[in-house]
């Protein structure tokens, strides 16, 4: 039946973007246990819907939201009763109690005459109502009556619970700030998804996002920064003050709505970091005094609060009372991450308590590493009392973890681990898989990201439990979350864009047992949740719906070889002469083969989604298609696809994961085998520089000749000036011309800078060199 299953799913979506029919079985997040069988329960005005007798409340106003949006989108008018049921009636949908459910989870069985549902507490209920929603069409979602859909629901018996207790999704409004119906909107999606934990990062340099009664300034001055830099361009303005925050009626408001949605939201004040919109507000909270301004930049701020001070510590259980009384969630966040130590290092209060507490350095950790475990250890213990539960991001590991701390693990699984060995509760959320901010696409189109490339593939990729975690360790593995940090996300349109459909891939890793994942199961189930998307006016990436390609270079036959897939059996044609292609040009059926400079054209025919086309240009130069070799090791993290990315004929764009090779702990060091004897007379090479990224130009680039690959001479060599902080970033080309020469191997060697200049934040650190292609002419 599993094999069954799987056959149907995978056939049942394969060309997303046609219209979907009624009675689908295409959920997100996928079932752990479904059984089809033939036929449909058909609603009508005489379905009812059961509420069984003695139930909690709230089970009848979930029922009662269900049947508002049912009758408002199809025109039925089902009516919500309770009565002493035991199990279902005709053309009736029951909801009764089962003890023996899990609290999250439900039983649903759907026949022809009837529908039950079985929970044991109302969250469970709710539920299963998501998983009835997407049974139905995707209109149910909408505004919009819609009496010309099917509404009915495909028969089956589903019994379903979620892998992991915690399923969470963050939200940062600090860099910029969402409106309350905003947030509720994002509340919403996440329902949809079956998350039941909603981060929400409410202060951080650049805005402080929440009322604080007491400290009345952190909202007149904290929450208001005077400009905002201009895309990566530090140093820049873009002339518009922005600001905002929620009052904390408008909180209260927000975590009912989430509460509606069985949906916990967990506040994070981020300290003794990030606290720079604080400083700003109460200077006397800083180690300098200041004075201080909410930050107009992206980064990491030297300036953080004076830890050495008990007035800090007073400000920090004034502010967590207040946020206590807004939130009821047994978890608060405190942040702990990127907390640089210059201040505390010179400060004389840190300094005495540093003295005061006997803190002393170790082989792995500093004193002042150790004071910040001494704040965590000790705003852990004034929550305790207050019976709440600190989480901290992975930093906190550094100089000793609070007793009852649970671990955000960003940087990797390393510190989650390590957490877990400790004995401490774990949430996975690496920026390797889960860090929504990053690029989805290497399509040079993409809007600005931070970096990073995390597609829907990678996202469901992501196992959340490391295999080499014990039985028992593994335990305290609660379950992973996404983040979306806001830098460079101004609008609730990219905020959905870079949320959807990544979410829909995190809640299958959230909630579906390991072993039923499927990536062609879960693609070929997309398309019915792009039409909800669709319903509830959301802005989602479609890039899983378009061609995706990948280059190869062919040196046998002097071309670069482009394959291009695309999710199910929707046509793909293609164009190489710089038109824009349609149904009537070639169509693809094996990879294309560039032998020389052009555009490459694509499209997949979906015919009711607007999708956009693959667009590449190849330039062709002596070198191109040329076998290349590399005697250096390009870092893990940016090598693409080695040496043959640097002679593919492709320019790299703004992602760093797109045609970009990075080299850091050691330089370039490039031989393109030309293939015979040519006449040389220069060598270009494109590079890309982001100092805030810690990507510099190159420090050196030498160019070496030779006829036998042997035995090398010098043809010219460029030493680049040291780069200054006013210095734009971006792509730059460097020609080193020569006299014309006959040789067949060309050796490139780019020295990346050993050693970053004081102005900078990684100073002292080796810089990254990225070179995307090196030209030969």
């Amino acid at each position: 039946m599993k094999k069954l299953f799987s056959i149907i799913l995978i056939c049942s979506c394969l060309t997303c973007g046609s219209t979907m029919k009624a009675g689908n079985y295409d959920l997100i997040p996928l079932p752990n246990s479904m059984v089809q069988s033939e036929g449909r329960f058909v609603l009508n005005d005489k379905c009812e819907f059961i509420v069984q007798k003695g139930l909690d409340s709230k089970f009848t106003k979930v029922a009662e939201d269900f049947a508002k949006q049912l009758n408002l989108t199809s025109g039925i008018n089902v009516k919500v009763s309770t009565k002493a049921a035991k199990k279902a009636a005709s053309n009736t949908i029951t909801v009764v109690l089962n003890k023996k459910v899990p609290a999250e989870g439900y039983k649903l069985d759907v026949e022809k005459d009837k529908v039950l549902i079985e929970a044991s507490a109302p969250e469970g209920f709710f539920h299963a109502i998501q998983t009835v929603k997407q049974l139905l069409p995707a209109a149910v979602f909408g505004k919009t009556l819609m009496k010309d859909q099917k509404w009915e629901l495909a028969c089956a018996k589903i019994s379903d619970a979620p892998r992991f207790s915690y399923r969470g999704m963050h939200l940062d409004v600090s860099r910029h700030f969402f409106s309350v119906d905003e947030v509720k909107k994002y509340i919403d999606v996440l329902a949809l998804h079956k998350l039941n934990k909603f981060h929400f990062h409410l202060t951080d340099d650049q805005g402080w996002r929440i009322e604080i009664k007491k400290y009345p300034e952190l909202t007149t001055i904290g929450s208001q920064r005077a400009y905002t830099m201009v895309g990566k361009n530090w140093g820049s303005s873009d002339g518009k003050p922005h600001g905002g925050f929620y009052t904390q009626e408008q909180i209260k408001e927000i975590v009912k709505y989430a509460q509606d949605r069985f949906i916990t939201i967990i506040p994070e004040i981020d300290l003794p970091g990030h606290m720079v919109a604080a400083l700003a507000s109460y200077p006397s909270l800083g180690c300098t005094g200041g004075p201080y301004k909410v930050s107009t930049e992206w980064g990491v701020l030297d300036d953080v609060l004076c830890v050495g001070k008990e007035e800090t510590f007073t400000f920090l259980e004034n502010v967590l009372t207040e946020v206590m009384e807004l939130f009821p969630s047994k978890y608060i966040h405190i942040g702990g991450d990127e907390c640089p130590k210059v201040r505390w290092e010179k400060c004389p209060v840190c300094q005495a308590k540093i003295k005061e507490l006997g803190l002393k350095a170790d082989e792995k950790h500093s004193a002042e590493a150790k004071l910040q475990s001494y704040t965590m250890t000790r705003i852990e213990k004034f929550l305790n009392d207050k019976g709440r539960m600190i989480i901290g991001w992975d930093e906190i590991l550094e100089g000793g973890l609070a007793p009852n701390a649970t671990v955000m693990s960003w940087r990797g699984m390393e510190g989650g681990i390590e957490a877990a060995r400790q004995g401490h509760d774990v949430i996975m959320t690496p920026g390797s898989h889960l860090y929504f901010d990053h690029y989805q696409s290497l399509d040079p189109r993409e809007p600005l990201a931070i970096g990073g490339f995390s597609p829907v593939e990678r996202v469901y990729s992501f196992e959340p439990v490391p295999a080499e975690l014990t039985k028992e360790e593994a335990k305290h593995i609660l379950g992973p979350q996404a983040n979306l940090w806001t830098e460079y996300i101004e609008s609730e349109a990219y905020l959905e864009y870079m949320l959807l459909p990544r979410l829909a891939a995190l809640s299958e890793v959230q909630w579906t047992n390991a072993d039923k994942k499927d990536y062609a199961s879960f693609t070929s189930r997309i398309g019915h949740i792009a039409e909800i998307y669709d319903a509830m006016g959301m802005n989602y990436a479609k890039h899983i719906f378009e061609a995706t390609p990948s280059y190869a270079v062919n040196t046998e036959k002097g071309c670069v070889e482009a394959t291009l897939k695309t999710i199910g059996d929707a046509p793909i044609y293609y164009t190489i002469d710089g038109t824009e292609p349609t149904v009537n040009s070639t169509k693809y059926t094996a990879p294309v083969e560039v032998p020389y400079s052009c555009t490459l054209k694509a499209m997949v025919d979906r015919k009711n989604m607007k999708l956009r086309n693959v667009e590449k240009t190849f330039s062709f130069t002596k070198s191109t298609a040329k076998k290349a070799t590399l005697s250096t090791t390009p870092s893990k993290k940016f090598e693409c696809n080695g040496a043959a990315t640097l002679v593919d004929g492709i320019r790299g764009g703004k992602s760093y994961n797109d045609s970009w090779v990075g080299f850091q702990a050691e330089p370039m060091n490039l031989v393109i085998d030309l293939g015979e004897n040519t006449n040389v007379k220069s060598v270009r090479l494109g590079t890309n520089s982001a100092k805030g990224d810690w990507v510099f130009p190159p420090k050196d680039i030498t160019v070496y000749l030779s006829a036998d690959g042997q035995n090398f001479k010098e043809a010219a060599k460029l030493v680049l000036p040291e780069a200054q902080k006013g210095d734009k970033d971006g792509v730059n080309d460097y020609t080193l011309g020569f006299a014309p020469t006959q040789a067949k191997f060309v050796k490139v060697i780019v020295n990346n800078v050993t050693s970053m200049p004081q102005w900078h934040g990684g100073k002292g650190k080796a810089a990254y060199v990225f070179v995307d292609e090196v030209c030969v002419e």
